[in-house]
Order: structure tokens, then C-alpha cells, then sequence
């Protein structure tokens, strides 16, 4: 029989694909643009972001302060890699969300499983440096041809077949379309956590940032639920890893939801994460949905290593949160 024998969450934020000048300078342009919400998941401006700033942020967004932070983040991603590789895992589940990636708005899954022999990322363009904002993106992709990483299709199709029969009503995806590639979620997992390996995978996902259709908090931990059943439910025996992909907060760095969601994970606390209003999970805390699922999956398991940075980047307490956890 298979098991859980290991599970995880992180961040994927183009904060952790750029680097550090990007980190001091460039985003403070960028922000002026970026889609931000109030509590009532009402869009607002970067002007109305700022004027709701505590006034302590100046102190935040030093260069000092954000150095330190990106400083942090590096050896987070350094020691989630490690732990990823070390769990000596047969497959590795990555729930994830796809933003306009191989999904459009003509057909937007709620949830998705892709049941292929393997997916493809994409090779890297040559872009001058002015691009600095799509060359954080590009490091997410291949340096020199494309990629096509193994999946575990038999253990996709046990979940397909077998999330019906539990009343989810999944799209099931066996290749990636004709000039389309795995999403960021994803590549971000190969590039970082997975290079230099050869883990199978099985994408999973779920739609947290479009409207009409993005599952609720409380769908998430019944979805998260019967994996952790399904999981076990296969018939070989085989060592499954699983991996939320995305979050925390962003493009408003919510720290105290943050902190209050990474105690929620240490405490299994299933009731706190499936009650999360669906108004604060807009815009990238929309991804914080990926974590509901693997926490509620993985319950059997304890939280053994965590770290968290609230990378702040401008006046306004635009930024990420940056997540990271392991269960074991």
C-alpha cells in the first residue's frame, strides 16, 4: 500500500525567482500596478494600499531589512530542497494553481488533475535586462531545451476515477495542449526543489485566483481529506510525497493571517483554515488555498520544520509572505 511519508508547502512568488536588486529597487516601481483588495475583496488602488499603511514600514523596507530578508528566503529555499530530496520519495503530489498557463477563461477547472505520462516546461528566451520582471520569471524555465518530466499517471487515474466516485467533480487533463506549457507552480518545483532528481509527479489543480469558480477553504480540506485516503487506498507500495505550491499573503503582505495560518498548520487546525473568509484569499492569497488542501491531507504527519519571511518592499506593505513547511 502506499504511503504518505512526507509533505510540504512554499512559497513560488516571483520574489523568490529575482534577485536582490530586484528585491531593493524594481519591485517599488512594479507595485504601482499590481491588483490589490480591500477585506471585502473589493478592488482597490495602490494609493488607497498606502494610506492604510502602519506607520512603522519605513524601518521595514530598509536595505538593510530587505537584504536580511532575501538573505532568508535563499537558505529557506536551500533547506526545503534538502528535505524534499532526502524524504526518498516515489512520486511527489504538487497542487498548484494555473494563471492563464495551460487554462483560459473558456475553460476554467475548479479542479484539475493531470493524468499524462509527463509534462513539458519551456526554455528560456534571451531578453535584455531592462526585462528584469519577466527574466525573474524566465529563471522558472529551462536554460537550454525544453523539458518533459516524468509523471505518475496510474496514481493521477486512481485519483481521477476515484474523486468522481467521492463527488468531486474533477477535469482530467492528459497532455499539455500544443504550445502550452506546465505553470509556474510547477516549474517552479522542478527548478528548485527537484533539480538534479528524478521524481515522478502528479500536478493537481485548483483554480484559487479566477473568478466564478475557486473552491472554498471548506472544499479545500474535504478535497485535501480524501487524498490523504486515496493516497493510502493505492494499491502499490509506493513512498508519496505532497507539495503546496504558492502563497502566503501577497501582493499585500497580510503578516498577522500568515502567522495565524502556520499556527493553524503546527495545531492541525482543520476548523481555522476551512472557515478562512474566501474575501482575504484574492490575488496571490488566493494560493494560500494549496496549503488548506496538503494540511488537510496530511494530519497523520507533523509540522517538523518551518520558516516564514514577511518580505515587505514598499511604503505601502506591498510584498509577499514567504512560506515555507514540512511535515513528517
Amino acid at each position: 500500500m502506499a504511503q504518505l511519508s512526507a509533505a510540504f508547502a512554499s512559497s513560488h512568488s516571483i520574489m523568490l525567482a529575482a534577485q536582490l536588486e530586484d528585491w531593493l529597487t524594481r519591485f517599488r516601481v512594479s507595485d504601482l500596478r499590481m491588483p490589490y483588495f480591500d477585506d471585502a475583496g473589493r478592488k482597490i488602488s495602490y494609493e488607497d494600499v498606502l494610506a492604510r499603511a502602519p506607520g512603522n514600514m519605513d524601518a521595514l523596507i530598509t536595505a538593510e531589512a530587505i537584504s536580511r530578508r532575501f538573505n532568508e528566503v535563499q537558505e529557506a529555499m536551500l533547506r526545503m530542497k534538502e528535505h524534499v530530496q532526502s524524504a526518498k520519495l516515489d512520486v511527489l503530489v504538487i497542487v498548484g494553481d494555473d494563471q492563464y498557463e495551460m487554462f483560459k477563461d473558456e475553460h476554467m477547472p475548479s479542479i484539475g488533475v493531470y493524468y499524462g505520462d509527463s509534462i513539458r516546461n519551456a526554455v528560456k528566451q534571451e531578453l535584455p535586462p531592462e526585462e528584469w520582471y519577466k527574466l525573474a520569471q524566465m529563471r522558472r524555465l529551462e536554460d537550454e531545451t525544453e523539458a518533459n518530466y516524468p509523471c505518475h499517471r496510474a496514481l493521477a487515474l486512481h485519483f481521477i476515477e476515484n474523486l468522481i466516485e467521492r463527488e468531486f467533480d474533477v477535469a482530467a487533463v492528459s497532455a499539455t495542449p500544443p504550445g502550452q506549457t506546465e505553470g509556474h507552480a510547477y516549474s517552479f518545483v522542478h527548478r528548485w526543489y527537484l533539480k538534479g532528481a528524478v521524481i515522478p509527479v502528479v500536478p493537481i489543480f485548483l483554480n484559487t485566483y479566477n473568478w466564478p469558480n475557486p473552491p472554498t477553504p471548506k472544499r479545500c480540506v474535504k478535497f485535501g481529506k480524501a487524498l490523504r485516503e486515496l493516497i493510502a487506498s493505492y494499491p502499490d507500495n509506493l513512498r508519496v510525497g505532497l507539495m503546496a505550491s504558492g502563497g502566503l499573503s501577497h501582493f499585500v503582505v497580510e503578516e498577522q493571517m500568515d502567522r495565524d495560518i502556520m499556527a493553524a498548520l503546527r495545531n492541525k487546525d482543520l476548523d481555522f483554515l476551512g472557515n478562512l473568509d474566501p474575501r482575504k484569499l484574492k490575488a496571490g492569497s488566493s494560493e494560500i488555498r494549496n496549503w488548506i488542501v496538503v494540511a488537510s491531507a496530511a494530519t497523520d504527519l507533523n509540522v517538523s520544520w518551518e520558516a516564514y519571511t514577511p518580505a515587505y518592499r514598499t511604503r505601502a506593505g506591498t510584498g509577499t509572505g514567504l512560506g515555507f513547511a514540512r511535515w513528517s
